[in-house]
């Protein structure tokens, strides 16, 4: 073989290289872009859980407690 032939070869696998990388980093990329979208819609629930438990012990706290029964 040739030094250009060898050359050639070199340069064919690491272009193949290069390209299954490329494909990697963005099978990579899509994945982590679809994490952070269900991260941002799991925050956005657990805001609301946070505003409704609020409400829940805003009212817990305005209810006057139950005069105790008679016979105490």
């Amino acid at each position: 073989m040739t030094d250009i032939a060898a050359l050639l070869e070199r340069l064919e696998t690491l272009e193949i290289r290069a390209a299954h990388q490329d494909q990697t980093i963005d099978d990579l990329n899509e994945a982590l872009a679809g994490h952070w979208r269900h991260i941002e819609a799991l925050e956005r629930r657990l805001g609301k859980l946070q505003d409704e438990l609020r409400e829940v012990e805003a009212a817990l706290e305005d209810k006057q407690p139950d005069a105790p029964p008679p016979h105490y």
